[in-house]
C-alpha cells in the first residue's frame, strides 16, 4: 500500500485498523499483548472471545482496504519480561497467519467446540507449516449464513438469527435486539441507560 497509494494513506489505514482492534479487543475482553507493525497479538485465558474478536474484525474490514488474516491456536505460553508471550503455541498461531489467505481466519481444530453459535467451520485442510515436520490438520473459520428474517447485532453489526443469537433483549419500544455476546449486550444497555439519563 506504501508504494501504490503513498506513506500517508498506509498510515491512515493503519490507523484505522488499530481503532478497530482496540475496540474489538476492550469490548470482548481480550488483551493486545503486542502491536506487530500491521498486525497484532492478542491473547485471552477464554477461548471464544478470542474467537470472536478475530470474526468480527473480518466481519468490519470485509468492505476495508485491509486484508485481514488471522492464526489462532491454544495451549500454554510463556511470558517473557512482561510483554511478550513464548511458545509452541504462539509459534503455530504465528505461522497459520503467515500461510492465510486475504480474509481467512485458520485455527487449529481444538477449538471448535469453543465457536460462538453464529460461528461456522468452512473448510478443513492439511498444511504443511514452516519449522514442522509433519502436516498439522487446520479449520477455516467464518460467519455462519444469516437466515431470512435475521438481523444485526447493534453493536458490533455481526449478522444473527434468534437461533444463533447468544442474547436477546427488547428495547424500550418492544423491537427485539439480537446479540452476539454478552459484552454486546452489556455495551448496548450501558448505551441506552446512558441515553435516558441524558449522560
Amino acid at each position: 500500500m506504501t508504494r501504490s497509494a503513498g506513506d500517508e494513506r498506509a498510515v491512515s489505514v493503519l490507523t484505522g485498523f488499530r481503532a478497530a482492534v482496540r475496540d474489538i479487543c476492550s469490548r470482548r475482553g481480550v488483551r493486545i499483548a503486542k502491536w506487530l507493525g500491521d498486525g497484532a497479538m492478542l491473547v485471552s485465558v477464554e477461548t471464544t472471545p478470542v474467537l470472536a474478536a478475530a470474526l468480527e474484525l473480518l466481519f468490519r474490514s470485509s468492505d476495508k482496504p485491509v486484508a485481514v488474516r488471522c492464526g489462532i491456536t491454544t495451549g500454554p505460553v510463556i511470558l517473557l519480561e512482561g510483554d511478550d508471550y513464548i511458545g509452541h503455541s504462539v509459534n503455530i498461531a504465528a505461522r497459520l497467519c503467515d500461510v492465510a489467505s486475504a480474509c481467512e481466519i485458520l485455527a487449529v481444530p481444538e477449538l471448535i467446540p469453543f465457536l460462538p453459535p453464529w460461528a461456522t467451520v468452512e473448510e478443513t485442510r492439511r498444511l504443511t507449516l514452516r519449522g514442522l515436520s509433519e502436516p498439522v490438520e487446520v479449520v477455516v473459520l467464518g460467519l455462519a449464513s444469516s437466515a431470512v428474517g435475521s438481523s444485526a447485532d447493534p453493536v458490533c453489526g455481526i449478522p444473527l438469527s434468534p437461533e444463533t443469537a447468544v442474547e436477546v433483549r427488547a428495547d424500550d419500544v418492544g423491537a427485539e435486539k439480537l446479540f452476539c455476546s454478552e459484552s454486546c449486550l452489556e455495551t448496548w444497555a450501558g448505551r441506552e441507560e446512558a441515553l435516558s439519563t441524558g449522560g
